[in-house]
């Protein structure tokens, strides 16, 4: 009895259990479930887009201006791998802008109430007319191919300004016969610099020529070379200008350059123009150049160390006489495009363990150190050696100052005779694209695997079944448990109750059997 007592009771217990546990574990799994739901139906409500202090862009034709926006991420979830790019609409007429890049898309991560800023450098068509545009920007969340998020701006567009006139031709002007001598209006041969180009600037100002002339000589800088073809901050580069003297009857003489480049710096300390002589002056002397002729100008520059990686615009004033000896004033200006190297540093690498078995992992840390002026995009870093399976790592855009921390699982694959090497590749992209690598390597230790470990290995854990209705069925089994303890319980009172009636009888009957003797 004691023994089928203590069976019934084991069995409630473990019904009840049952019915507590099971509920508990399938509640906190739905839970999880929700939970990732809300957080991705909170994608696009809480973020913002608005353009850096609100204003409105203004553009020029043929110039290259750079878009500022800022995302507010106020979403309640972080906001990861989420990429915003502008709507090129379908006519061109739509997109003011020359179609540089394939894609002008950025990638953002940005955690729960913080923001980010997203830069474009967009540059105007000759053929856009003044004008204001509504542009649209549209943020995709991951996996995502609808915009969670569209916004739209205005930007303003500057037509191009009208080309100046050119003067009248007259057919009966016979040329001084002192227009071929050296020095004195010559024709001087072009200078190929090589190297970056831009074609065609304009001029401005003007100047005063003779009562008597009918005209007066313009000359314009029709383009530019650089030497070497990109100019990085802090090196020298040959700038070579090419100018050409538009009247067709009147040649210009005693001509004097002077170049003057932006105040750039953040103190006084350092405050200086971004271009400085590399030897001499900024100032360049030509004899002259003939009617309809040609001719160029070189300096050699020298970049400021700090500039920020951007187009500088370098203004060109000029000095010269017509053939009366009127003198004249003229102005240009040309942008001259920068460039920052990359500059970063890697932290000493953090291995745990340094020795593992074969199917084990090894956990490495390390932290990259953006020292340069310029932003990351893209930065990635791959794992592979022979003694480890290929592991990659994408960190995103490192800003300018930032720190990134690289953290790998490596798993062993082959024993090695003791350390052996493994290499960690770090890639990433600068603002045009351009792909640039870097390596670093570690050192890791990989043994035999152990037997347990083996053993462990080649245990199959049974797949718990996916369907079976768990809950009901266990509470289905603990009522009928509790029917039948009850059942029970009362058949053995009414034995015993039956018992103890018939043991009283007989002891009656024995008492009075006691009494008649």
């Amino acid at each position: 009895m004691r023994r089928l007592r203590r069976l019934l009771t084991g069995v409630c217990l473990a019904a009840l259990l049952a019915t507590v546990v099971i509920p508990a574990g399938v509640q906190a799994e739905d839970a999880q479930q929700a939970s990732e739901t809300d957080v991705e139906a909170k994608i696009g409500n809480g973020i913002t887009i608005v353009s850096e202090d609100n204003r409105v862009p203004t553009f020029e034709a043929g110039k290259s201006t750079t878009w500022t926006l800022i995302v507010h991420n106020n979403s309640g979830a972080d906001l990861n791998n989420a990429l915003l790019s502008p709507s090129l609409g379908e006519k061109n007429e739509e997109w003011p802008f020359n179609t540089e890049y394939q894609s002008y898309t950025r990638e953002l991560n940005i955690k729960n109430g913080d923001s980010q800023a997203v830069s474009f450098e967009f540059t105007q068509r000759e053929d856009v007319p003044t004008s204001r545009h509504t542009l649209q920007f549209n943020l995709y969340a991951k996996g995502s191919s609808d915009a969670v998020v569209s916004q739209k701006f205005y930007a303003n567009t500057t037509a191009k300004p009208a080309e100046v006139p050119q003067p009248p031709t007259d057919n009966n002007v016979v040329p001084n016969p002192g227009d071929q001598l050296v020095g004195d209006g010559m024709d001087i041969p072009s200078i190929d610099a090589g190297g970056f180009s831009n074609g065609g600037a304009s001029f401005s100002g003007g100047g005063s020529g003779s009562e008597g002339s009918t005209s007066v000589p313009r000359v314009i800088v029709t383009g530019f070379n650089t030497d070497p073809s990109e100019v990085r901050a802090g090196g020298n580069f040959t700038l070579t200008i090419h100018l050409k003297n538009t009247s067709k009857s009147t040649k210009v003489r005693n001509m004097l350059f002077d170049l003057s480049a932006p105040t750039e710096g953040t103190d006084a300390q350092t405050v200086a123009p971004a271009f400085l002589p590399a030897s001499g002056s900024s100032s360049i002397y030509l004899d002259g150049i003939k009617a309809n002729g040609t001719a160029d100008i070189s300096i050699q520059l020298n970049a400021k160390a700090d500039l920020l990686q951007k187009p500088y615009s370098v203004d060109l004033s000029m000095k010269y006489e017509d053939s009366d000896g009127a003198q004249i004033d003229a102005a240009s200006s040309i942008s001259i495009p920068v460039k920052q190297d990359a500059r970063f540093e890697f932290s000493d690498f953090e291995i745990s363990p340094e020795s593992i078995s074969i199917g084990d992992e090894a956990n490495v840390m390390c932290n990259l150190y953006n020292l340069g002026r310029i932003k990351l995009y893209n930065v990635k870093a791959t794992f592979e050696g022979a003694c480890i399976k290929k592991e990659e790592v994408f960190l995103g855009n490192v800003e300018s100052g930032a720190t990134a921390s690289i953290d790998a699982m490596l798993e062993g694959t082959q024993a090695t005779a003791g350390p052996a090497n493994v290499t960690m590749t770090v890639s990433y992209e600068d603002e045009a694209g351009k792909i640039s690598t870097t390596t670093k390597d570690l050192q890791i230790e990989v043994m035999e695997m152990m037997e347990d470990s083996s053993m462990m290995s080649g245990m199959d854990i049974p797949e718990e079944k996916k369907g079976f209705p768990v809950i009901p069925v266990a509470v289905a089994a603990g009522i009928v448990i509790v029917i039948v303890i009850i059942v029970v319980v009362r058949k053995k009172r009414k034995k015993r109750q039956r018992l103890n009636e018939e043991e009283e009888l007989l002891d009656e009957l024995d008492r009075s059997s006691e009494d008649e003797r």
